[in-house]
């Protein structure tokens, strides 16, 4: 008995050693980095598409006072797990991100790693992130440093036991960052790659509009489906063509691409809640971005996600 306890407790070392190996975070040295002139007008684009302003622009008790220029957070964000408070992006040297190398921003997108090290909290959406191509990121970046730095920083996330550990995303990680860049398909259009790349990426569009797992991750084969909202106190349509033509209205490519200039829908509603916040993101793209995300959309399969609630009379 003691012999098979001492091979139980090496085997048990031997386990957590490797899952403490495979589970550091990781990071992208700035040595891989190549010169890059930034492109601000992308970089705008880039801060547009992600809704960067709608997570991260200090809250004010009148939504139509949000400057949508000073990043320095405290967005409450709540989910299953615990509520998160968006962090201070703002060029602030000490409470935001104005320190940080491109090097520790890429990191942060591509790897969810934070400038300290360690695993930054699948809320922030780099599953999607990781897609975006490396001048995009840069440009990004470049373009937030030229917004107002906002001192303060914000709350600590208030997140339940065990999952405010934080080495425990790293195998979350394992598990569903794939760490892919996005690669265009030679078959399709330039316009069907780029609404791919929009959506999918810096958009990140199916974060919200995809059922998730126990675990908070994307159901893949239920992508764009829609489901509970992330904070659980709403419902996040069908996307897909199997949702856009069982509403009130079915929605053409065109419909799609209007929706996200003006944000009113087919039936003659207007976007509310997080959508009309997104609307305001997706409204300041160039009609051709527009097109071309309503284009990919259009083109989704058409899948059956959850059954969304029944409608109050």
């Amino acid at each position: 008995m003691r012999k098979l306890s001492l091979i139980a407790a090496a085997v048990a070392a031997i386990v957590a050693l490797a899952l403490w190996v495979v589970t550091v975070p990781a990071s992208v040295p700035s040595s891989v980095l190549p010169p890059h002139t930034p492109d601000l007008g992308n970089g705008r684009t880039m801060f547009h598409i992600g809704g960067c302003a709608s997570c991260h622009a200090t809250p004010n008790a009148d939504p139509a006072k949000v400057d949508g220029t000073r990043l320095g957070g405290g967005l409450a964000l709540k989910s299953p797990f615990g509520t998160f408070y968006v962090p201070n992006i703002s060029p602030d040297p000490a409470d935001g991100i104005g320190a940080w190398s491109a090097a520790d921003f890429v990191t942060a997108l591509w790897t969810g790693t934070s400038e300290r090290g360690r695993h930054l909290f699948p809320a922030f959406p780099y599953t999607s992130y990781q897609s975006m191509q490396l001048p995009d990121v840069r440009d990004l970046f470049a373009y937030i440093k030229t917004l107002p730095p906002v001192a303060g920083r914000a709350r600590r996330h208030d997140i339940a036991f065990p999952f405010n550990i934080r080495r425990l995303v790293g195998i979350w990680k394992l598990l569903f960052l794939h760490g892919k860049p996005f690669v265009a398909d030679p078959e399709k259009s330039a316009a069907l790659n780029r609404g791919n790349y929009l959506v999918n990426g810096p958009g990140h569009c199916a974060e919200c509009h995809s059922p998730r797992n126990a675990l908070g991750a994307i159901v893949e084969d239920q992508r764009f489906a829609g489901g509970p909202s992330p904070d659980g106190r709403g419902w996040v349509p069908n996307i897909t063509p199997a949702g856009l033509a069982n509403g009130d209205a079915v929605w053409s490519e065109k419909d799609i691409a209007s929706y996200l200039a003006d944000g009113m829908n087919p039936a003659g509603d207007f976007a509310g809640g997080a959508m009309a916040e997104v609307v305001r993101n997706t409204a300041k793209l160039s009609t051709e971005d527009r097109a071309a995300i309503a284009a990919y959309i259009a083109s989704l399969p058409p899948r059956q996600g959850p059954k969304p609630p029944p409608k109050r009379p």
